[in-house]
């Protein structure tokens, strides 16, 4: 598959969860990413550089542009670690690691190249998630994953999974919500 079809396809993927999560200025998508799947690979055998640097830069565009921060899943070798700009890392546990293409995962690898001031958390609780690849970012999702249907369901040979978060409803039947919330 060629680079332009990834980024249109990434970007589209992109676009299309900003929109339909209702995502905002502030905000935090989690984004985990095989470069090995998206090659018709499976997942940790083939890792792309040019590929991670591709979807990367097509999130980063779609995101910044909107004020959401990016965070980036580090593979099973950093314990699903994750990359952020230091601004959104406020309160989470900074650990000491630089992800590679072959230990960390080349797309982990393109957002700490490209962040602006790039630190490594342990953990996050992120308001929506794309999962390029099965490479299971719901750890890191906050507690209510409300699953969403994109138009692509590939980018690549990858399965694409997106998701957004809502408060956890409390008080059954009864209960009034409010909807802006859901």
């Amino acid at each position: 598959m060629l680079l332009d079809d990834i980024t249109q396809t990434t970007r589209a993927a992109a676009v299309e969860l900003c929109t339909r999560a209702g995502l905002n200025a502030g905000q935090i998508v989690i984004v985990g990413c095989s470069t090995s799947e998206i090659a018709g690979y499976v997942v940790g055998t083939n890792s792309s550089a040019e590929v991670g640097v591709s979807v990367f830069d097509a999130l980063f565009d779609v995101f910044s542009e909107r004020g959401i921060f990016i965070a980036a899943q580090c593979c099973e070798h950093l314990n699903r670690a994750i990359i952020i700009e230091r601004e959104a890392a406020a309160g989470w546990e900074i650990v000491n690691i630089v992800p590679m293409p072959e230990a960390g995962g080349a797309f982990a690898a393109a957002a700490y190249a490209k962040l602006q001031d790039p630190v490594a958390i342990s953990a996050i609780s992120a308001d929506a998630g794309l999962d390029i690849g099965n490479t299971l970012i719901g750890m890191h999702l906050k507690r209510v994953a409300v699953p969403i249907r994109l138009q692509s369901a590939f980018i690549g040979k990858a399965t694409v999974v997106a998701a957004r978060t809502r408060p956890p409803l409390i008080g059954g039947a009864r209960a009034i919500y409010d909807k802006t919330l859901l």
